[in-house]
């Protein structure tokens, strides 16, 4: 099948599937909930999906994941979208928000490394679920044959959990936006000898394996994120683990033009924050030329 029928027929199952929607969020977009029935979570997975109205060629429509989906709801994060989709200020971009399950804790981390308590244990699983059975099911659904890119974002240990999937399956996604990222995701215990430089699991991997040098990352703290400081600089640990991964990053051969920093003055460990974060985060990875 040629190219200019596979976007005739895109275009066609976009206009089928608007008259099937709820009536859109803010105008500029439509936002409808789906339940996936997962056979590799062995649950049901709630997602929200937002989809911009105005698309004048659906080749160029972007797909953006994000972890605890359940968060952008209180934001809202509808509006947020809406408001840039209106100023014709982003690329096309279908966003996804997963809702985390019960075994949060368990589902999100890293794939190949739980933490030193054995967190994160179904991460491998979850990885699969979004490749193998998330990302074919929005495919199938909205009649979407192709994306110009796949990004994936989240919050907290869902920014971890993101940012684990884009890194080890560069081949598929672009982009990785991690806000208050659980960076501390550690393989030892304080009191069982932890030191910085060799017991946090994600600084390990970025150190010790490679992905493409195409890939870029968005990283948001918040300066009241927490008040811990292990290490006694002066620096809160969310702070100091987020620029230490940056500069494992920049060891790696990202530049400045691949590596993108946010840091709230006054920002805390919650939505209120990370809804402030968004609109940066989307301007930077889509903004219109």
């Amino acid at each position: 099948m040629n190219k200019p029928f596979t976007r005739k027929l895109f275009s066609i199952g976009l206009l089928l599937l608007f008259l099937e929607m709820k009536e859109p969020a803010a105008g500029a977009l439509v936002v409808e909930q789906k339940l996936i029935q997962s056979a590799l979570l062995k649950r049901a997975v709630v997602i929200d999906v937002y989809l911009p109205l105005a698309i004048q060629h659906p080749g160029d429509m972007n797909l953006l994941l994000l972890n605890d989906g359940q968060d952008l709801l209180k934001m809202p994060f509808d509006s947020l979208l809406s408001n840039l989709i209106a100023k014709d200020s982003i690329e096309p971009l279908l966003c996804v928000g997963i809702h985390c399950g019960e075994d949060r804790q368990q589902e999100y981390g890293m794939a190949n490394f739980p933490d030193y308590l054995g967190r994160g244990a179904k991460a491998g699983i979850y990885t699969r679920f979004v490749l193998e059975e998330l990302i074919p099911f929005i495919k199938q659904t909205y009649r979407i044959p192709f994306f110009r890119s796949q990004s994936f974002a989240g919050f907290s240990l869902g920014g971890l959990m993101a940012l684990d999937i884009v890194w080890n399956h560069p081949d598929i996604f672009t982009k990785a936006g991690v806000f208050s990222g659980s960076l501390w995701w550690r393989r030892k215990s304080y009191d069982d000898g932890y030191t910085d430089e060799s017991d946090r699991l994600m600084h390990n991997q970025i150190s010790n394996t490679n992905s493409s040098l195409s890939l870029q990352f968005f990283f948001q703290t918040g300066t009241n994120d927490e008040s811990s400081d292990r290490n006694g600089n002066g620096i809160i640990d969310s702070i100091d683990d987020t620029l230490d991964l940056m500069g494992r990053l920049s060891q790696k051969g990202y530049g400045k033009e691949a590596v993108y920093y946010y840091e709230i003055k006054g920002g805390t460990h919650d939505v209120r924050t990370w809804s402030k974060a968004l609109p940066v985060f989307l301007k930077w990875g889509w903004k219109k030329s």
